[in-house]
């Protein structure tokens, strides 16, 4: 029965890889799979399990763009080592709203917030978002084209939409490019802001949740540490691959397709949802 767990985790780590850099909520999903899936662990620990997860797909991250994050590189000159200083202040920037409010409203989320019908309304609003925003966008000239040129205000604006991202259904990286896009940054620019992003927050994120989980006291079990850590394995894999998609895919095509099947998804969840209530 075990190695059913195991495949479990697997699953999850691979949504959790797609997901998290995908603009379709990776929280959202983890959620809405387990419905199915029901990993046999401790509900503090399941809490626990689809927050720090998310640390295997951290790690994609530095290793994809090492050369761009890298400030001690060889190759670099010393202006180039200066700009990417600067891109490290302006992460830290953008990070701090998130940062600020996951902390203050960490509990009242988990809850309240963490339940279908939030996650389906978050999915139907941003899709709609994503749609609308590409239409205003049409034709229109981008203002910030790399990522290294954000401004520090820019770099805060975007940040203050990734506070959004706490609302379970709504997806960090997909608030954070509405973001970007909203100010006249390019696709390639607001998608790759929103990857360095990620690093302090959801290593902050991942750090509080599991500190708080040790703090409570709660009993864990070899199985459970074995099914987190096959989890963050899978994730940082699958995360190699999506990221470098994604980076492809928005050179090519806009945000639409994410933008309807967020919709979709959305209807389903709630068509799902009212047939298992009535049921």
């Amino acid at each position: 029965m075990f190695i059913l767990e195991i495949l479990k985790a697997v699953i999850l780590g691979i949504i959790e890889g797609i997901t998290e850099w995908l603009p379709v909520s990776s929280t959202g999903h983890m959620i809405l799979v387990d419905e199915f899936l029901n990993l046999q662990v401790s509900d503090a620990f399941l809490e626990m399990f689809f927050v720090v997860i998310q640390l295997g797909a951290i790690l994609a991250v530095p290793i994809l763009f090492w050369n761009k994050l890298n400030p001690f590189s060889r190759t670099k000159n010393e202006a180039e080592k200066k700009n990417t200083w600067s891109l490290w202040c302006k992460v830290i920037v953008g990070a701090v709203p998130a940062a600020l409010f996951g902390v203050l409203l960490d509990d009242f989320l988990d809850e309240h917030l963490y339940r279908y019908e939030v996650v389906a309304l978050a999915l139907i609003v941003y899709g709609i978002a994503f749609i609308l925003i590409e239409k205003y966008r049409k034709n229109k000239p981008t203002r910030v084209e790399n990522v290294e040129d954000l401004s520090y205000t820019d770099a805060l604006k975007i940040g203050a939409f990734q506070v959004l991202s706490l609302i379970p259904g709504t997806s960090r990286s997909g608030s954070t490019i509405i973001g970007g896009l909203t100010f006249g940054v390019s696709r390639t620019a607001s998608a790759e802001f929103s990857f360095f992003m990620a690093i302090p927050i959801m290593l902050g994120a991942s750090g509080l949740k599991l500190l708080k989980f040790i703090l409570s006291g709660v009993s864990v079990t070899l199985e459970e540490i074995t099914l987190l850590l096959v989890g963050i394995v899978v994730s940082f894999f699958v995360s190699l691959f999506a990221i470098k998609f994604l980076m492809d895919f928005v050179k090519r095509h806009d945000f639409k397709p994410f933008g309807i099947y967020r919709i979709a998804l959305g209807i389903l969840v709630v068509i799902y949802f009212l047939i298992k209530t009535l049921a």
